[in-house]
């Protein structure tokens, strides 16, 4: 071999091994690298818009608060044509682990449904400066951060008032779910609303436990309506996820009236469910979905009452019958409610 090819071919050699070995050193640096804190909110693979949701406990088939959640992101999916991922929280630490998931893989807009997730939200938001998220009934100040609010309070006050009207026994029952200032919130416009309507009525009260676990137990939400049913009560609003589930089935057995929340759960048991209070989730979820696509996202408070359609009571083929007697009047009251000639007591207002 003559010396000029022996040079080229031993000069190859050299580049070779040296690549070889700068590629070595490049991937130990790269895996002893940390994951950088701020995200770039890389676009998805696809070329639609996706969406991460975070679900409560209850997850999606509660027939409820996060049923409402995941029927607004699909119908969303339908009509706007965006991809939807969404995870069922296991329990309370599966919160944080699934929003930093979605926002590492670059989701646009992540989405957690339940009060329970602000402290995840809080720690995660401002590490993705990049990626939007919204909390449904929660706060979290941070300017790419859609605090999602309803006046729970307003609704209830109108199916307290109506549950006012319809009893028979003078007695009304209430049964939350976990018990937090957001649900005792419920309880007083509820016992606002029948006092209204009636200031000798009586309420029973009742929460299924003080941790996540009092959204899904549907035993134990039986068993507390069967105890209000026997002390004469012959209405109960059942404020409490997948729990209420079991107050509907006593109701049923009892054959006296339940009232359901968040969803519209009037055909759940035909007859006896006197009407649901109607918590929007389902209209939120899908307009900030929305906003997204068509690039009006807007972090801070975004707030829903009887003024926004964002609570009511419902009346459907289900209920109709059961409710035609006292429409007018839940109107006349609502009304009054949205033009401020009726102030409905406030939970957060009255305990801040």
């Amino acid at each position: 071999m003559s010396k000029l090819k022996l040079g080229f071919w031993m000069g190859s050699f050299a580049i070779i091994i040296s690549g070889l070995l700068n590629g070595a050193c490049t991937k130990k640096e790269v895996t002893n690298t940390p994951t950088p804190v701020l995200n770039q909110a890389a676009p998805a693979t696809s070329e639609k818009l996706k969406i991460g949701i975070v679900l409560d406990k209850g997850g999606k088939d509660d027939k409820s608060f996060n049923g409402a959640a995941f029927a607004g992101a699909t119908l969303a999916e339908k009509e706007l044509g965006v991809e939807i991922k969404v995870v069922e929280s296991a329990d309370d630490n599966a919160f944080e682990p699934s929003l930093r998931a979605f926002a590492e893989r670059g989701y646009p807009l992540v989405m957690g449904i339940g009060f329970a997730q602000v402290d995840a939200l809080k720690k995660i938001a401002p590490q993705f400066p990049k990626t939007h998220f919204a909390i449904v009934d929660g706060t979290v100040e941070s300017p790419n951060v859609a605090s999602i609010h309803f006046d729970e309070h307003e609704g209830s006050y109108l199916v307290g008032y109506l549950a006012a009207l319809v009893s028979r026994t003078k007695k009304i029952g209430f049964i939350g779910g976990m018990d937090v200032p957001l649900i005792r919130r419920f309880q007083m416009g509820y016992e606002a609303g029948a006092k209204a309507a009636d200031p000798k009525i009586v309420l029973l009260s009742n929460y299924a436990g003080v941790n996540s676990s009092a959204w899904t137990n549907p035993g134990r939400g039986k068993e507390l309506a069967l105890d209000q049913y026997s002390q004469k009560a012959d209405v109960i609003f059942a404020a409490a996820g997948a729990t209420g589930l079991g107050v509907f089935d006593a109701a049923e057995e009892k054959s006296a009236f339940v009232i359901g929340v968040d969803s519209n759960q009037d055909a759940l048991k035909p007859g006896r469910v006197l009407t649901s209070m109607l918590k929007r989730v389902d209209t939120a979820v899908y307009q900030i979905i929305k906003d997204e696509q068509g690039s009006k996202f807007t972090g801070g408070i975004h707030s829903y009452g009887l003024k926004e359609k964002g609570v009511d009571y419902s009346v459907d083929e289900a209920n109709e019958k059961l409710i035609g007697p006292y429409k007018e009047k839940l109107e006349v009251i609502k009304a009054k409610i949205i033009k401020g000639e009726i102030k409905v007591p406030d939970y957060y207002i009255v305990h801040k």
